[in-house]
């Protein structure tokens, strides 16, 4: 197997078994499971839960399946992360330059 074979299937297999504190992602590499669209919950409740536990939210947008989130974790950070639309279980995070 070659080695960029090996990068993608690294990046997903750190997709699939990232947990609350989730794993730092390649941007292009994260992909959320298909959801219905009724089964989406809104932009806005992800914004408000975020919100609640500190965040300040920039932006939400739809990449890929995922919520992308921009703006500052609970820790004042820049952020880029991506939640699940149905659960909002965080599924990756950018890693921000130093």
């Amino acid at each position: 197997m070659n080695k960029s074979l090996l990068y993608v299937a690294a990046a997903t297999a750190a997709l699939w078994s990232a947990s609350a504190a989730a794993q730092f992602v390649d941007h292009d590499a994260v992909k959320c499971a298909p959801v219905p669209k009724e089964e989406m919950r809104p932009q806005m409740e992800l914004q408000r839960k975020l919100t609640g536990e500190g965040w300040k939210v920039r932006q939400i947008k739809n990449f890929n399946g995922c919520y992308e989130v921009y703006g500052f974790d609970e820790k004042g950070q820049r952020a880029e992360a991506f939640f699940d639309p149905k659960t909002f279980e965080k599924v990756g995070q950018v890693k921000q330059p130093s």
